[in-house]
């Protein structure tokens, strides 16, 4: 009687190992220095204590400490308070795409009044630039170096009466020099030039004022209203 096959496949295929090196993770100082090689420098610098706060919107918060005490014996132990960080998909109008950052819960409500993250970060007060820390300012950048904000800027100057050309330099060809509108560099020939910009309009508004524009272009249309008035009379 011939023998039976045996009921199972012998193991053909064995587990194959690889001899690539794994990739060492790069430390914090060098990741965040490979980051912002190519953007001017932030003007606040790094967070020396809290340094994930490098890489996310952080809004400046840190971990808080303090004691819990009981109500009974009023026995006292150390805590640590941390900050409500989330990591988030946030749309980006300039971009056109979505951005997954690390952000603090306060800080994605202030987004939400603010009317999105665009806007966030191009906030120009210097309280909004310190709580941008590295991260934010890299994708302040980023947003400040698309069309989008070329058109943006370009309108808000032409409401101004400003001239447009050489607005912040091309979308693509900008130079390491320009920053956006707060906390930065523009060079020196783009500081002389938004210094003489903000004197021409401040006259141009004095002028307005010394001249009483706006009552004269008020009185203009009452005497066209009593001439409308008076030719239907006559009629």
């Amino acid at each position: 009687m011939p023998p039976r096959p045996p009921s199972f496949l012998p193991l053909l295929h064995t587990r194959a190992f690889s001899t690539t090196p794994t990739r060492p993770a790069r430390p914090a100082a060098s990741q965040l220095a490979h980051q912002h090689a190519t953007i001017p420098p932030y003007p606040h610098g790094p967070s020396p204590w809290y340094k994930q706060s490098n890489f996310g919107l952080y809004g400046s918060a840190i971990p808080q400490s303090g004691n819990t005490v009981s109500e009974r014996t009023e026995i006292k132990n150390r805590r640590k308070w941390h900050p409500n960080i989330q990591t988030q998909r946030l749309y980006s109008e300039a971009l056109g795409r979505f951005v997954r950052v690390k952000v603090l819960a306060k800080v994605l409500r202030t987004i939400d009044k603010v009317g999105g993250l665009d806007e966030y970060l191009l906030g120009e007060k210097s309280g909004r630039v310190r709580e941008l820390g590295m991260g934010g300012w890299a994708l302040r950048w980023r947003v400040m170096r698309t069309e989008w904000y070329t058109l943006r800027r370009e309108g808000e100057r032409r409401k101004l009466g400003l001239p447009v050309e050489g607005l912040l330099g091309a979308v693509d060809g900008g130079s390491e020099s320009e920053i956006g509108v707060m906390g930065g560099v523009i060079g020196e020939e783009g500081a002389v030039e938004r210094e003489g910009a903000i004197d021409r309009v401040l006259e141009r508004v004095e002028g307005m004022e010394d001249e009483g524009v706006e009552l004269g272009v008020m009185e203009e249309g009452r005497e066209g209203k009593v001439g409308k008035e008076k030719s239907r009379v006559e009629l």
